[in-house]
């Protein structure tokens, strides 16, 4: 089943910059800058992300979400720690990452207040995804982790957060593959949302 977490991120003006920055000599017409200085992303929108293709990174615009059972909704998650062995990511996995570059992500607590997540140091998060062709559509999925101590008060699980040094690796390097979808994630901050805290978590 898939995690029904990190259900919406968020990029700005900022965020297509940081890729062109990464993707050097990238083709600007394969840019999409964001529509607004602030836009949200949904599942079952299209959203850009950083993949490699013949040992060469690229910026590509595809769905988020892996088509649901039955064709009913969208998968948009899928848990890091068991992607290599599930039917459905396990291909992609080893053979089709990307990199989901956003300023932040939202996350609803039980008693559904939103909260937003972002680096410390103010940098993009690079969330770790897979991707794959559905009916000749591009489409990926966000992985997701065990949440650290910054977000765990809010949810149990959290994007797998990528360091802007280990985006080469993820993208190009099968070697680091283990290693990475087990990484503990940096803290985070939370710079907007109120959370409940004496809610209990059954």
């Amino acid at each position: 089943m898939p995690e029904k977490m990190c259900g919406r991120y968020y990029i700005d003006d900022e965020t297509a910059r940081e890729m062109e920055r990464i993707v050097k000599g990238l083709d600007a017409r394969l840019m999409e800058p964001p529509p607004a200085p602030k836009a949200d992303v949904y599942p079952a929108q299209r959203g850009t992300v950083i993949r490699a293709r013949e040992g060469i990174c690229e910026v590509q615009s595809m769905k988020w979400g892996f088509p649901g059972f039955q064709k009913k909704g969208v998968i948009f998650n899928a848990r890091s720690e068991g992607v290599l062995e599930k039917r459905m990511f396990q291909e992609s996995a080893r053979n089709r990452r990307c990199i989901v570059p956003a300023r932040g992500f939202y996350e609803w607590d039980r008693a559904k207040n939103k909260v937003s997540y972002e680096r410390r140091d103010g940098q993009l998060l690079y969330m770790g995804g897979i991707w794959n062709c559905y009916g000749g559509e591009d489409c990926f999925v966000i992985l997701t982790t065990q949440a650290n101590d910054s977000v765990s008060d809010v949810h149990g699980r959290m994007p797998l957060v990528l360091e802007e040094g280990e985006v080469s690796s993820w993208l190009l390097d099968e070697g680091s593959l283990e290693f990475l979808l087990h990484k503990v994630p940096t803290p985070l901050q939370r710079v907007s949302g109120f959370v409940q805290q004496t809610l209990p978590f059954l």
